[in-house]
């Protein structure tokens, strides 16, 4: 499975999804789509998953063109992303991600999703800038960072919009482990290889008591939160 901007191969029983456009890595339509068909490929042949970014560019979030297009575009471009990280969140196979590089806004998210996140060491940025860009943060972005963040760190990174070195990011607990730049796939896929060795009805179980109650909330929630954001009272 190959399109311009993923590739999708399954090594061994791990599949390796690989985002590069050449860019920024946007969650664009096209973008998102690729994702949706490679996760649920990969969720029926696969015993793992691996999601991992271009040369020091991971994720830079949902593509400011469409978003900066007007409300109703904006709006359906979120809505399909966040059904995408909300898919992520509960994949029902082990998702570990190669964090290569930058990782903002939307890319921060895709990061919270990740079961195991292995950073890259480098002078890369890693956070959710809403609220410096004028944005409050939505609701699904602040229980993602409810559900994964460190507590005492959860005020700055939403509130205060704090954006993180790696190895900041990994106390954070945007990451949980950072490598050289040059093991960061390698180390992915080792722990992709543990984790699809577990028992994948009990995995299943306990991602559904882990996440499922924030997947039903962040979906009962978003079209008022989104309709809240694009478009606010006076």
């Amino acid at each position: 499975m190959t399109s311009e901007i993923l590739t999708y191969t399954l090594e061994g029983t791990t599949a390796v999804v690989r985002m590069d456009d050449g860019k920024a890595n946007a969650l664009s339509d096209a973008m998102i789509d690729a994702l949706v068909a490679a996760l649920t490929r990969a969720e029926k042949e696969a015993s793992a998953m691996v999601l991992v970014g271009r040369a020091d560019r991971f994720c830079a979030g949902f593509d400011l063109r469409v978003m900066m297009s007007g409300p109703e575009a904006a709006k359906a471009l979120l809505g399909r992303g966040s059904e995408l990280l909300m898919r992520l969140y509960g994949a029902a196979l082990p998702l570990v991600i190669a964090c290569t590089g930058h990782a903002l806004a939307g890319g921060a998210l895709v990061l919270l999703t990740g079961d195991v996140r292995v950073g890259a060491a480098g002078a890369f940025r890693v956070g959710l800038n809403e609220v410096s860009i004028g944005m409050p943060v939505p609701v699904l972005a602040m229980e993602l960072a409810r559900d994964r963040l460190t507590s005492t760190e959860l005020s700055r990174a939403t509130l205060m919009a704090q954006i993180y070195t790696p190895d900041e990011a990994a106390k954070a607990g945007y990451l949980d482990v950072v490598v050289p730049a040059a093991d960061v796939l390698a180390r992915a896929k080792e722990e992709a290889t543990r984790l699809g060795a577990l028992a994948r009805p009990a995995f299943i179980a306990t991602k559904t008591r882990l996440r499922g109650k924030t997947i039903a909330h962040i979906r009962a929630t978003l079209e008022e939160d989104m309709q809240s954001l694009l478009m606010p009272q006076a």
